[in-house]
């Protein structure tokens, strides 16, 4: 498994993959990287974003740092916030976010990344095409017509930025009409790592449940996301459901309390909370599971093996951080591009830093043509 491999421990080239190297310098990516090796499920949903005040937030009773699914009494926050003068548009929902970075990261070839989710069929759900197309990857949307593509209201005060899903069509993905397709699970057959973030778990356990039954049965990489303390808290039997198949965990510190109040690990120390996280029982003991936490500004702990390991973050001036919106998805697709890659566990912390790093400088879940990054 590349996260327990170091660089420095990595075999040597034989001598064909010299000559096959020295015929092809100029080539980019690994001969094994094929298209639809990165797996990702989820809510589609096209991003509105504005610049709030805390006034704003409280007529709604939203706090400057969460994620929540709408209620009714959210309903005039999304043509409220419409109606601002600084509205941007962007394709978004949590893993559909994290495919697009790791492509963009790996760049060639392109539709390494493939998604699934559910659209409407409306607008938007075409916007959200378009948007997947120029990303280049890979997504197949099951389209209905019963409830209109879903939004996500990204109410930003400062640093801040609390996200209001309304999942609308992306609440409505089957598993029958869409996953058991036979082309839609060749797709799946296809992949070698597979990512899906905890929202999903509130719309089609039992597909998150094949896909990863699927990974620990073929030793495929299956990596879940805890993506906000409502998750860990309302639909933890729905978590430990899927718990027992992850190979890499992924939160932020404040999902990692709540998961660690919900599972009585009777600690709140980020680093303890990883290792017993990761003790939690797994179905494939090929591998052990990683679980990754980060901090925000903080240093990201790892837990990996029997070892506790933490990664300082790039610092930031706060004059340069424009949007945190989608820092914790770039995150993770920075991590998966190194992951499908098969790139040690240094590698892939760096890739993930440097999405958010970039993320956070531009508004939404955005990103300049080409990447950056050695």
């Amino acid at each position: 498994m590349a996260l327990e491999e170091p660089e420095a421990k990595r075999p040597k080239l034989s001598e064909e993959e010299v000559e096959e190297k020295a015929e092809s310098p100029t080539k980019q990516t690994p001969a094994k990287l094929s298209q639809n090796a990165l797996f990702g499920m989820g809510n589609p949903l096209l991003d509105i974003s504005a610049v709030v005040d805390k006034d704003f937030l409280d007529k709604y009773s939203l706090k400057p740092n969460d994620q929540i699914l709408a209620e009714d009494k959210h309903k005039e926050l999304f043509d409220e916030l419409v109606k601002k003068s600084k509205v941007e548009y962007h394709a978004g929902g949590a893993t559909q976010n994290s495919v697009k970075i790791a492509q963009w990261l790996i760049q060639e070839p392109h539709h390494v990344g493939t998604f699934f989710g559910c659209i409407g069929k409306d607008k938007f759900g075409e916007i959200l095409k378009k948007k997947a197309k120029e990303a280049h990857i890979e997504a197949h949307y099951y389209e209905q017509d019963e409830e209109p593509t879903g939004t996500c209201a990204a109410c930003i005060t400062g640093d801040n930025r609390s996200l209001v899903a309304n999942l609308a069509a992306a609440n409505c993905y089957k598993k029958d009409k869409h996953l058991d397709l036979e082309e839609n699970w060749k797709l799946v057959e296809k992949a070698k790592v597979f990512y899906i973030a905890g929202f999903f778990l509130t719309v089609s356990l039992e597909s998150i449940l094949e896909v990863a039954k699927h990974a620990s049965k073929n030793n495929k990489m299956f990596c879940l996301n805890l993506s906000a303390p409502f998750i860990c808290q309302f639909f933890k039997d729905n978590l430990m459901q899927v718990i027992p198949y992850v190979d890499v965990l992924f939160g932020n510190e404040t999902e990692a309390v709540t998961f660690a109040k919900e599972q009585d690990f009777e600690t709140e120390d980020i680093k303890e909370i990883a290792k017993k996280a990761q003790a939690l029982h797994k179905v494939n003991t090929k591998r052990q599971r990683t679980v990754v936490f980060t901090q925000g500004a903080d240093a990201t702990v790892i837990a990996l093996s029997d070892k506790i390991e933490t990664f300082p973050v790039v610092k930031v001036e706060s004059k340069d951080i424009v949007d945190t919106n989608g820092a914790g998805d770039a995150f993770v697709g920075g991590f998966l591009s190194g992951l499908v890659q098969e790139k040690p566990l240094d590698h892939c912390v760096k890739a993930a830093h440097y999405a958010a790093n970039v993320i956070i400088r531009r508004a939404g879940c955005t990103f300049p043509e080409k990447p950056d990054f050695k």
